[in-house]
């Protein structure tokens, strides 16, 4: 009898696997679910933060503040949402304020269209990483101290005033022409890591393409770049107009006596104390930029967000 006729075989027992394991071999071979589960929490909390408080600003908008009490009287009125469309005083904010808006937005498009062509296709590998940082770092001081710092230097005082001096011009102080320019200002960044992006999807061989072909470099650009980046251009106009839409700290500082629409929004919540009316004001811009979203949907300038 040989060794191998009296070997016994004994059945090896698959190893039990534990819950994690099981769960983890179901999520690979459902990617709907994992999916789902990875959705689920900031679905959830954007839900609840922001579409929840836009459905309540709404609602809000509909009642009224007894005059006597000053207490809010939910009692479904049109009469804020009235006020607000024929009131001479909201429409003029209203298109100071659209106004601000735009021209900040073709500032920033103006100036970050050259910054994000040499940073995408002109800078070398190390100086293009050392410009995203040092686009980046205005993003790291704080909102306030970047505005006061504008203040100090539009003052009549200010450094601005000792540069222009000597040329007998002057600062302009504070008032709409420094609203604007600290607006651009701070939403500088937010325009050009946009189009930045959309340029270094461009192929390098089609700007090759271009010059072999005669294309000057305004020809290039206008025939060639412009069209494949004109979403990410949009999707920086996004950042810059709805920031400047809804801004109201700015104005406080900079700004001098002229209001927009945020400011009519904090005036009425606080010392006016008439929550409904504010809520009414904000509709205005909140309208706006769904108008503006819902028209630059189709330029693809989403997907570049």
């Amino acid at each position: 009898m040989t060794i191998e006729s009296t070997r016994t075989e004994r059945a090896v027992p698959a190893p039990r696997q534990s819950a994690p394991h099981r769960i983890s071999a179901y999520l690979s071979t459902h990617p709907r679910t994992r999916l789902a589960l990875l959705l689920s929490a900031p679905l959830f909390w954007l839900g609840i933060v922001y579409i929840v408080a836009l459905v309540l600003l709404l609602v809000t908008a509909f009642w009224t503040v007894d005059s006597f009490t000053g207490e809010i009287v939910t009692d479904w009125t049109f009469d804020n949402i009235v006020t607000v469309i024929t009131g001479t005083l909201y429409q003029t904010v209203t298109l100071r304020t659209v106004g601000v808006a735009l021209l900040v937005t073709l500032i920033d498009v103006a100036l970050a269209l050259p910054i994000a062509f040499f940073m995408a296709k002109v800078a070398s590998p190390r100086v293009q990483r050392l410009l995203v940082i040092a686009v980046l770092m205005p993003l790291w001081a704080s909102y306030l101290v970047k505005a006061y710092a504008w203040r100090s230097v539009l003052s009549q005082d200010g450094i601005l005033e000792w540069v222009l001096a000597p040329f007998g011009l002057h600062t302009p102080g504070y008032g709409i022409t420094a609203t604007v320019i600290t607006l651009a200002y701070l939403w500088l960044p937010y325009v050009i890591l946009p189009i930045y992006a959309g340029l270094e999807r461009v192929p390098d061989s089609l700007l090759e393409a271009s010059a072999d072909l005669g294309g000057k470099t305004w020809r290039t650009i206008g025939s060639v770049v412009l069209p494949l980046t004109f979403p990410a251009i949009i999707a920086g106009t996004i950042f810059s107009f709805s920031l400047s839409l809804g801004d109201y700290i700015t104005v406080n500082i900079v700004g001098g006596a002229n209001q927009m629409l945020g400011n009519l929004v904090y005036t009425n919540v606080g010392a006016a104390n008439n929550l409904p009316l504010a809520a009414a004001i904000a509709l205005i811009p909140i309208v706006i930029i769904f108008g503006y979203l819902a028209l630059v949907r189709r330029t693809g300038a989403l997907n570049n967000l």
